[in-house]
C-alpha cells in the first residue's frame, strides 16, 4: 500500500479515531469503504462466501444482519470459517429490535456492533400528541438500562459501536417531539452517545441515513454541529439508504455522499444499491477518486469532443485505456485538439492530443515530448514513453494493491 500526499481545497473534519478490528476510521485515516451481505445469517457457508467475495472486490468492512440471538451465535462460526478459507475480514453485526442480548452476544465475535436508536428499545405506538419531561426521562432510563450491557460487552471485547440512525425508523417519541426531521435523527443518536460517554466508552462512529438526499445531507450537517456543541468529534459513516438500483441510484448516492465529503464530513461510506452488493464497491471508490480522497485506478481526463476534434475520440480513448488501465496511480489525458488540450490536461502526468493531418502530440505534464506522430502509432509511442520514464509495467505483472491518497 502506497501513501501519496495530496493538497485539496477542503480540509477533512477533525475526528477522534475509531478502531474497528484492524481498521481505523477517522483521525485522518483514508475514507473507508463498506457494504453489507444479503445472505441469511443462519446460512453460514453462503455468508462466508459472500463476505470473502466482497472483501476481494475491495470492501474493507462487511456488515452482517443479526436480527436474533440465533443469528448472533452464528457469527462465531462465520468469522472462523472466513479466516480458515481466506483471511480475517473486519465484520459488523447489524442489530435492530430489542437488541440487548443480541448485541452482547455479537460483541464476542465481531469488530463492530451497529445499533439503531429508533428500534433498539422498541415501544408500540401510543399515538400520543406530546411527551412530558417525565415521560422523556422514563424512556431515556429504559434506553440506558438496555444499552449499558452492550456498552460494557463492547468494552470488554474491544468492539466498536456504530450508532446508526435511519430517517425511516425513528421512535414515536422522537417523531412526536421533533417531527419527521433531521432534528429527531440527531437527538436520537445523541441520547446513545451520551450513555456511551457516561460509562467511559468512546470507540464510536455515527451514521444518519435517509432515502432522500436533502434530508441525509441536512441530518449529517446537523449531527456534526450538535456533536461539536457537546464536545464530541466522532467519525461519520455516510450513505443514502434505499437508493434503489441502476444509474439513478448511483447518481443519488453520489449527490449525498460527495456533497458531505467535499465539506470534510465523512470517514467511511456505503453506496446502498438494490443489486448484488459487489456492485456497490466500484461506485464507492469512484466517488473517492473523483474527490481526490483515494486512488484505485488510472485517472483519465478526456474532452467531450466537438467539431475541432482531430480523431474519433471515443475510439482513441478506449484504445489508450485498454493499453494503460493497469497503471494505477497515473493521470492520463486524451484530448481531441490543440485548443483545449494543453490547458485542460495541465494536471495530467501524460497527454495524448490530436493535431492536424491525422497526427498526435505526446506530452509529459505540460511539456511536449514528441509531435507529428501518426495516429496509428500513437498508443505504441505512449507506451514507449512510459517505458522510458520507468512508469510502465506489463499488465500480467501489474499489482492489484490499492493506492491510498492520504489527505490531511
Amino acid at each position: 500500500m502506497v501513501d501519496i500526499n495530496l493538497d485539496v481545497a477542503y480540509p477533512r473534519r477533525k475526528t477522534v479515531p475509531c478502531k474497528i478490528g484492524p481498521l481505523t476510521i477517522g483521525g485522518g485515516y483514508p475514507v473507508m469503504v463498506q457494504s453489507m451481505i444479503t445472505e441469511e445469517t443462519r446460512n453460514v457457508d453462503a455468508c462466508v462466501e459472500q463476505i470473502i467475495g466482497l472483501h476481494k472486490e475491495g470492501c474493507e468492512l462487511v456488515r452482517v444482519t443479526t436480527p436474533s440471538l440465533g443469528e448472533a451465535q452464528c457469527l462465531e462460526e462465520i468469522k472462523a470459517k472466513v479466516i480458515e478459507r481466506y483471511r480475517r475480514v473486519p465484520l459488523t453485526a447489524d442489530v435492530h429490535h430489542q437488541g440487548t442480548a443480541i448485541a452482547v452476544e455479537a460483541a464476542k465475535h465481531v469488530d463492530e456492533v451497529r445499533v439503531n436508536p429508533g428500534l433498539f428499545v422498541f415501544r408500540k405506538a401510543k399515538n400520543q400528541l406530546e411527551y412530558s419531561p417525565a415521560e422523556h426521562a422514563e424512556e431515556q432510563k429504559a434506553i440506558e438500562e438496555s444499552f449499558v450491557p452492550v456498552v460494557e460487552a463492547c468494552k470488554a471485547h474491544g468492539c466498536a459501536i456504530r450508532v446508526g440512525v435511519n430517517h425511516g425508523s425513528l421512535s414515536e417519541r422522537m417523531l412526536v417531539t421533533y417531527g419527521d426531521t433531521p432534528d429527531g435523527m440527531v437527538e436520537s443518536a445523541l441520547e446513545y452517545l451520551r450513555i456511551c460517554e457516561k460509562f467511559g466508552f468512546f470507540n464510536l462512529n455515527i451514521s444518519a441515513k435517509a432515502s432522500r438526499v436533502p434530508v441525509m445531507v441536512a441530518a449529517n450537517r446537523l449531527m456534526v454541529k450538535r456533536m461539536a456543541e457537546e464536545g464530541m468529534a466522532y467519525p461519520m459513516h455516510l450513505g443514502v439508504t434505499e437508493a434503489g438500483d441502476g444509474e439513478y441510484a448511483r447518481i443519488k448516492s453520489t449527490a449525498g455522499i460527495a456533497t458531505l465529503l467535499m465539506e470534510g464530513i465523512g470517514d467511511t461510506i456505503r453506496v446502498s444499491l438494490s443489486e448484488d452488493p459487489k456492485n456497490e464497491i466500484p461506485v464507492c471508490y469512484d466517488i473517492l477518486q473523483s474527490l481526490g480522497l483515494r486512488k484505485t485506478k488510472v485517472e483519465y481526463i478526456a474532452c467531450p469532443s466537438c467539431g475541432r476534434t482531430k480523431f474519433d475520440l471515443p475510439t482513441v480513448l478506449r484504445e489508450v485505456r485498454d493499453a494503460t488501465r493497469h497503471l494505477v496511480g497515473l493521470d492520463i489525458a486524451v484530448m481531441g485538439c490543440i485548443v483545449n488540450g494543453p490547458g485542460e490536461m495541465a494536471d495530467a502526468d501524460y497527454g495524448y492530443v490530436g493535431a492536424a493531418g491525422g497526427k498526435i502530440t505526446l506530452y509529459r505534464k505540460k511539456e511536449i515530448v514528441k509531435n507529428g506522430i501518426p495516429q496509428s502509432e500513437g498508443v505504441k509511442e505512449l507506451i514507449d514513453l512510459l517505458k522510458s520514464d520507468g512508469r510502465w509495467t506489463e499488465p500480467e505483472n501489474a499489482t492489484a494493491e490499492r493506492i491510498v491518497l492520504k489527505v490531511n
